[in-house]
């Protein structure tokens, strides 16, 4: 009897591995939900209503975009960590909740590395760090060797306390060796207005939104926080040319949740990096200053997971309490 039983149990066994497969082969049938934490017109919106309709024509159902922004994120993530992780569901994640906040807020309604799952790394970007023409210091060299010179003297604006800008400034601070006066803001305009005035000799934000003022002349580019030379833009300097291993870069990504089907994951990766590399999409998002990604899933993980134990380790070194 025991031959037959093996046989039986082999065959459930073939049966229940045939409709999983074929399930994934088959995925979407209907409509997929793409949770967007963020209003409408902000970057990671921008990114997933550029991929969603390349992603509808090619996969033959809708996929629809969701704007649930709130707490600086928080809202729309914990509605997807609230849905079946079939992918039908998908979100859209970015450094600020899913690297960042988790060590400065002493609660989330999610955990961002055991409850979601990475579909594809979208995009990158990076911060500028400019300064007033005045200042005593024009590259990044000098600017360092200016603030090591002059011990917290270093005036700094950034959009506030635990921020992408100030952590920043805090780890190139840190990598580098130096102090700075930290001089915090409720938002970009207000800083550049400061460092246009003198009343700060330094700010950090989007190079996007501080090229205008740039290219004007009414304000210095000292430098920009990407590791490697803009694609795009390979005139603009690098801290890592002068502070070696630093990197500061924002991204966004499409994630589903932790136990999505892998086959279901490595399709939509497929097909999200396909829609990116679209020339059209492309270049849309290099316009908003962005660096598009091309790269597995599993590479997405490990980036998230790099980049979380970064920031938790740069809040613990600082000191900064959770809110």
């Amino acid at each position: 009897m025991r031959i037959p039983m093996l046989c039986a149990l082999a065959l459930v066994a073939g049966m229940f591995g045939a409709t999983g497969a074929s399930a994934a082969q088959t995925y979407p049938v209907r409509a997929v939900r793409v949770i967007v934490p963020f209003p409408p017109g902000e970057a990671a919106d921008i990114i997933a209503r550029l991929v969603t309709p390349v992603l509808t024509q090619r996969m033959g159902q809708q996929f629809v975009v969701d704007n649930r922004p709130g707490a600086a994120g928080q809202i729309g993530l914990h509605l997807l960590k609230q849905a079946t992780p079939d992918g039908y569901t998908i979100g859209m994640g970015q450094g600020g909740n899913m690297s960042v906040q988790p060590h400065t807020y002493a609660k989330l309604p999610y955990d961002a590395l055991k409850d979601f799952s990475g579909l594809a790394l979208a995009a990158t970007n990076y911060l500028a760090v400019v300064a007033n023409p005045n200042a005593p210091f024009k590259t990044p060299t000098e600017m360092i060797d200016w603030a090591k010179k002059n011990p917290a003297k270093l005036s700094v604006g950034t959009n506030g306390e635990g921020g992408y800008p100030h952590l920043t400034m805090e780890f190139l601070a840190r990598s580098a060796g130096f102090t700075f006066l930290h001089v915090p803001y409720k938002g970009a305009g207000q800083i550049t207005t400061e460092v246009l005035a003198g009343q700060i000799q330094t700010g950090v934000g989007s190079y996007t939104s501080l090229s205008p003022h740039v290219l004007a002349g009414k304000l210095r580019l000292i430098a920009v926080t990407n590791d490697v030379r803009v694609p795009n833009k390979p005139e603009l300097p690098i801290f890592a040319d002068t502070v070696p291993g630093y990197d500061m870069r924002g991204w966004f990504g499409f994630v589903a949740l932790a136990g999505t089907p892998r086959d279901i994951v490595k399709r939509l990766n497929e097909e999200i990096n396909r829609a990116m590399q679209l020339p059209e999409v492309n270049a849309k998002l290099v316009d908003l200053g962005l660096i598009v990604q091309n790269e597995s899933a599993e590479y997405f993980d490990k980036f998230l997971k790099r980049e979380y134990d970064k920031y938790g380790k740069l809040v613990r070194d600082i000191g900064l309490k959770p809110r």
